[in-house]
């Protein structure tokens, strides 16, 4: 069995701000949902690109979110996981919307217009890490850096 550390406050802002795909955690009507998205990173707070009428959309403005990223490496046992927690607000602001498109826009792999924005700034960043004598960073095989 392998041992879990929690990851400090700056390797778990560098290891969100390096991905590229996540998970959102929301409530609605029906019961909770996880929803994958594709996000960026700006100032801090995650960005998503969504549709309007989608579960997220619908449902995570002005709603407190959980947001996920993680990696795992199933043969070593080991593996770590970020959430960010906040409350999520919709970006209509034009000199912020072009603030998010200059430094990094989310780009949505699913098809279909994904014209709304929805920023969750973070007020709770935590993450662990699962095993020891490794670096969580070493194993992004994609790297942003903003």
């Amino acid at each position: 069995m392998n041992e879990t550390l929690d990851l400090s406050p700056d390797q778990c802002e560098h290891l969100l701000r390096a991905g590229v795909a996540g998970r959102v955690a929301l409530s609605s009507p029906d019961g909770p949902h996880l929803v994958p998205v594709n996000y960026s990173v700006v100032g801090s707070a995650v960005v998503m690109r969504t549709s309007p009428y989608s579960v997220l959309g619908t449902y995570g403005r002005g709603s407190v979110l959980a947001f996920e990223v993680d990696w795992f490496d199933h043969d070593r046992w080991r593996g770590w996981s970020v959430v960010a927690r906040g409350r999520a607000d919709v970006v209509t602001d034009p000199v912020e919307l072009e603030r998010i498109r200059t430094t990094w826009e989310p780009r949505p792999w699913a098809g279909g217009s994904r014209n709304l924005y929805l920023r969750l700034p973070w007020t709770e960043l935590s993450g662990r890490q699962v095993g020891t004598g490794w670096d969580p960073l070493d194993t992004l095989t994609v790297r942003r850096a903003v």
